[in-house]
């Protein structure tokens, strides 16, 4: 299939989104695909069981042998798409108890330009660090991971690391129709006046574009950054999630299931433990061969 071809069908099946959005050799996921997003009913019960087990532990231990020493960095969490900071309470909850000093981003519900949410979120960051005196760690899902990206490579002074949940960096129009839907009704609002949401400029404009090409930026050898994605993610093209930029990392999780799941945690928590820029190149050189591949076959399927 050529990229003339590539571009027409991204047009006809995401009409509002800009087809440069969805590359050639990626595509959205199954209509059905997104039954598998149920699970994260589970992956909630097992997030609340994980609390509760820890609470006992807790209570089982002497006071002096619970606390937790500090981390430095402090970690900003940023929600995905139509979702806001209470989205990721549980792993902010879950990360302070292991020590991290965790802060919000501020979004209450990230439904607006995404130029402008970059923007906000940079002030949030910038005033942490000064705060803290250090740099910050991000902890991105979805569209938020998409916003870390593109804020670390632009702001290395202010980003130690990164880690994104279930982000489609290299192709943000390889959802599921639900969210393409979601996407065209913001736009008519803010045809309509509403202020504060996603315009036709912010999804197929020089908005989008700018947005988009900030999330390929290369990042520094300083900065950290470790991609998680999963097969079962029924909202986005998991591969589109492997940034050969990063130390890619394979979870068991629903696309919404990866804000709650205590095995995502865990990785999580691990990526942000990581010493300044460990396992990017070998990362690189391996998520490039695995997106080589993989794009290959996403070809061959559409041709």
């Amino acid at each position: 299939m050529t990229q003339a071809t590539a571009s027409a069908v991204s047009r006809e099946e995401n009409p509002t989104l800009g087809s440069f959005l969805l590359p050639e050799g990626f595509r959205r996921p199954h209509p059905l695909a997104v039954l598998r997003e149920a699970s994260v009913v589970l992956e909630a019960g097992r997030c609340a069981a994980a609390v509760v087990a820890e609470r006992r532990q807790r209570r089982a231990t002497s006071y002096v042998l619970r606390q937790q020493p500090r981390r430095e960095e402090p970690v900003v969490l940023v929600p995905g798409f139509m979702a806001g900071d209470s989205s990721l309470r549980m792993m902010s909850a879950t990360l302070r108890s292991r020590g991290f000093r965790t802060y919000s981003s501020h979004i209450s519900a990230n439904v607006g330009c995404t130029l402008a949410a970059a923007a906000e979120l940079e002030a949030r960051i910038e005033a942490i660090a000064i705060k803290r005196d250090s740099r910050v760690q991000l902890v991105g899902h979805s569209l938020g991971g998409m916003l870390s990206r593109g804020l670390a490579a632009r702001r290395p002074d202010l980003v130690a690391g990164i880690v994104t949940m279930g982000s489609p960096m290299l192709a943000p129009g390889a959802h599921h129709w639900v969210l393409t839907a979601a996407v065209e009704s913001l736009v008519r609002l803010s045809r309509a006046g509403v202020p504060g949401l996603m315009a036709e400029e912010c999804v197929a404009g020089a908005c989008a574009r700018q947005s988009f090409d900030e999330c390929r930026q290369p990042l520094p050898a300083g900065v950290t950054f470790t991609a998680l994605h999963s097969r079962r993610d029924g909202v986005v093209d998991w591969r589109a999630c492997i940034d050969p930029e990063a130390r890619s990392i394979e979870v068991e999780a629903s696309h919404l299931g990866m804000a709650v799941d205590p095995r995502v945690a865990a990785h999580v928590e691990a990526a942000l433990l990581l010493p300044a820029g460990a396992g990017r190149r070998t990362a690189r050189l391996g998520a490039a061969r695995r997106a080589a591949a993989e794009a290959a076959e996403g070809s061959a399927l559409l041709a």
